[in-house]
């Protein structure tokens, strides 16, 4: 791989995710030597993002091509070390691309949040891609890196602090500041598609562990339901939560990586994810309003007819996203409380700098792409699919915490630190 012409090919580089993600990664790879190209369907649109950048002379070459050609990507995974993806629905156009970085050896990230296109693609590639030792990390964005490396993080300060990890661990989403994009929202429609004619789509969302690998998939969490009629009371942060829509794809990469590491978290680990409000009456009815709304969203979108009307009208296209003011003004904050089995408590913080589902979902799945390609030949794990923990742990912990505006921190007290 080391005669290979590029280090790293960002492929969808035209779109709101993939135009931010050549910004930084032209800054990046212009301050490192790391040679990098800019790949998509559209010569134009990749000029004027190479153009646009502020480093444009870091970005070394534009390859167009489809993400349907099999020749063509053959031939440009093979040219290159890592690829970094930004083009979904990954269910619609990502399966040759995973496909021909397998069998080419070419190390691959994305920031897909489709478990369904995951666990298909790890059925398909997963004994191939240990053959060529393609690694290969879905999920490095928003979602699913600050829970991933977050319970990672607050595991190993059990580990430090009480000589063992915690057995349960809860995130919750305290603040959420920002706008999704239009891909997110494209996922969102096929997904709810397939759930109207995949006759599997049903089960393995509902399955807390549908990515752990065969023989792998049972433990103390129940169904992961994505939108439930519940609140609850979270007595350390004296708080009411509710449901978060990814909460459900996070805890599966989560416990994914607990399955995949060798159970370093142990056997009977259980994880949720929820999104906090606040104490009290007005905390309660908080929580309550917002799940009954998402509800009935999920509900409208599940329906054709209103989910045509909600893509005309109320989401955004594909290839828009919220404007720089937006992206810039955006940050998100989660707090992760670790229970341990003599009944301690631990906690940490998450905070992120920038809309969570453009700029700091960017920011992180460039950073992913880079340290696939600068560590390589330090990372723990070999060829195959690997979720962000359990690949690159806290060397890319490290590189989000310089780089990309996130901060990791053990606290003692909620309420004191807000």
């Amino acid at each position: 791989m080391q005669n290979r012409e590029f280090d790293i090919v960002l492929w969808g580089a035209t779109g709101a995710t993939g135009c931010r993600a050549a910004d930084h990664l032209a800054r990046r790879c212009g301050g490192s030597g790391l040679r990098l190209a800019i790949g998509g369907r559209n010569r134009e649109k990749l000029e004027v993002t190479r153009q646009s950048s502020p480093d444009k002379d870091s970005v070394k070459a534009i390859l167009v091509g489809d993400s349907h050609d099999d020749a063509f990507l053959r031939k440009m995974t093979a040219g290159t070390r890592v690829v970094v993806s930004t083009v979904g629905p990954f269910a619609l156009h990502g399966s040759a691309l995973v496909a021909a970085c397998v069998a080419t050896g070419t190390h691959y990230c994305d920031l897909t949040a489709e478990p369904q296109w995951m666990r298909a693609m790890i059925d398909a590639h997963q004994g191939r891609a240990r053959e060529t030792g393609a690694r290969i990390v879905h999920s490095c964005g928003h979602d699913s890196i600050p829970s991933d490396l977050g319970v990672q993080f607050l595991q190993e300060a059990a580990m430090a602090r009480f000589g063992a990890p915690c057995h349960h661990i809860a995130t919750r989403v305290a603040q959420m500041k920002g706008a999704f994009s239009g891909g997110t929202a494209a996922s969102f429609v096929n997904a709810m598609k397939l759930r109207e004619t995949d006759p599997g789509f049903e089960a393995l969302s509902l399955d807390p562990y549908a990515l752990c690998p065969q023989g792998e998939r049972d433990g103390p969490d129940g169904p992961d339901r994505m939108m439930p009629l519940q609140v609850t009371w979270d007595p350390e942060l004296r708080a009411w939560t509710k449901p978060y829509f990814m909460g459900p794809m996070n805890a599966k990469v989560v416990r994914r990586s607990n399955a995949i590491m060798g159970y370093p978290y142990g056997r009977d680990f259980s994880y949720e994810e929820t999104a906090l409000t606040r104490g009290g009456v007005g905390g309660w009815f908080a929580a309550v309003r917002g799940t009954v709304f998402s509800r009935l969203f999920l509900k409208a979108m599940a329906n054709p007819s209103t989910r045509a009307w909600l893509q005309r009208h109320v989401l955004p296209k594909s290839g828009e996203g919220p404007d720089k003011e937006v992206r810039e003004a955006g940050s998100y904050e989660i707090v992760l409380v670790g229970k341990a089995r003599d009944r301690d408590v631990l906690m940490a913080k998450i905070a992120g700098q920038g809309d969570p589902g453009v700029r700091s979902t960017t920011l992180m799945l460039t950073e992913a792409a880079i340290c696939l390609a600068e560590d390589a030949e330090n990372l723990p794990v070999g060829g195959g699919f690997w979720t962000p923990a359990s690949a690159m742990g806290p060397r890319l912990r490290d590189r989000v915490s310089e780089h990309a505006g996130l901060s990791f921190e053990i606290i003692d007290n909620w309420r004191t630190e807000r």
